[in-house]
């Protein structure tokens, strides 16, 4: 058997369940993928259409652990997942009010053009080009995240800069391929790029040992690395070399629609800068501070006015809890990932989370 089948051969084994950074076993799908449709009409009243269904449907990857994953028993979870399951209860007092649909990469931007979902979230990065030419309306980041690069600890490869003429394993037409150019380029560090349409195949190359390292977003990494047979082998260098926005998406045209998904996010930071939680909300709902009662909905009416019920994010709290306790069931120092929230702190510990007030 050649290599090159032998490769194909062994990817299904050693990454049959799992696809990360937003990629998927097609080829080119890659959650950066610059290859995207012709945006579509889009469809101007999908709010009342998720709301006449009575249940929401959401493009997810389903591969990614940490952000969409789908267990030995059926069921979701991740980031990606719980946003959905956050709308949902906004919506119907019920998180399982949602069908999840896996989407590839190459998927995932017409599915939501052609109204096949009602909402993209699959760790799709928020750039220029997906707002304009696309037609995707994008909520507030739920992960800030940066490409990396990883190696073997054996390689004794410190830097980006040790890296100069090795193999570096890249899914190609993707803007991970391009990122690592553009990086590469500007160093003026010589590499050579070792490239495949689909990402499985890319990732068991580097097990194999054909490349040096392996370029994807630091949580893809992270992800793929808790797959491979001797994760604590594999480092990954501490060298960012982009910025890469993780957001839920909407199709452009109905914008109440977009306000509904996009302060469904704002109520899980908002949740977290406010000291409520899952655990602690009974003993909110007597609080006498208005910023308080007017997000619980206990005074005013901000949930009518995007069609919802008052007490919406007490909704979203109650059943999915607030954006730290997604964080921490998803990938905390409690799961397998045990990814550092770093950046994705709120902005009153330095990091990026930030809500608009609630009034």
């Amino acid at each position: 058997m050649g290599k090159s089948a032998l490769i194909l051969a062994i990817a299904p084994l050693i990454f049959a369940i799992s696809a990360c950074g937003g990629e998927s076993q097609n080829a080119n799908n890659n959650a950066n993928s610059t290859t995207s449709p012709q945006a579509a009409p889009t469809v101007k009243n999908r709010w009342d259409t998720v709301k006449n269904r009575g249940q929401l449907i959401c493009g997810v990857s389903g591969e990614v652990p940490g952000f969409s994953f789908v267990g030995t028993d059926g069921k979701y979870s991740g980031i990606d997942v719980d946003v959905c399951r956050a709308v949902a209860a906004a919506l119907f007092d019920n998180p399982d009010a949602v069908e999840f649909r896996n989407l590839s990469a190459k998927e995932r931007f017409t599915a939501l053009q052609t109204g096949e979902v009602d909402i993209l979230s699959r760790n799709t990065t928020w750039t220029l080009s997906r707002t304009t030419s696309v037609g995707l309306e994008f909520a507030p980041v739920v992960f800030y995240d940066g490409q990396a690069i990883m190696i073997r600890k054996s390689s004794g490869v410190k830097s980006l800069a040790d890296l100069k003429d090795k193999a570096i394993c890249v899914q190609t037409g993707t803007t991970t391929e391009q990122n690592l150019a553009d990086q590469m380029r500007k160093r003026g560090i010589t590499y050579k790029p070792v490239v495949f349409e689909d990402v499985n195949v890319t990732f068991a190359t580097y097990a194999q040992g054909r490349c040096d390292g392996i370029t994807a977003d630091r949580s893809a990494l992270v992800a793929r690395r808790s797959l491979l047979p001797k994760p604590e082998d594999n480092v990954i260098l501490d060298e960012v070399i982009s910025s890469e926005p993780l957001a839920p998406a909407v199709a452009k045209g109905d914008t109440k629609w977009a306000d509904t998904v996009k302060w469904v996010v704002y109520s899980l930071i908002k949740a977290e800068e406010l000291g409520i939680n899952s655990q602690n909300l009974a003993q909110f709902a007597t609080s006498s501070d208005p910023d308080i009662k007017r997000f619980l909905g206990t005074e005013g009416n901000l949930g009518e006015s995007l069609g919802l019920t008052n007490d919406f994010a007490a909704r979203i709290i109650k059943h999915v809890g607030n954006y730290s306790e997604v964080y921490d069931r998803n990938l905390g120092p409690k799961t397998k990932l045990n990814l550092a929230r770093g950046q994705n702190q709120l902005w009153s510990k330095n990091g990026l989370l930030y809500s608009p007030p609630f009034r």
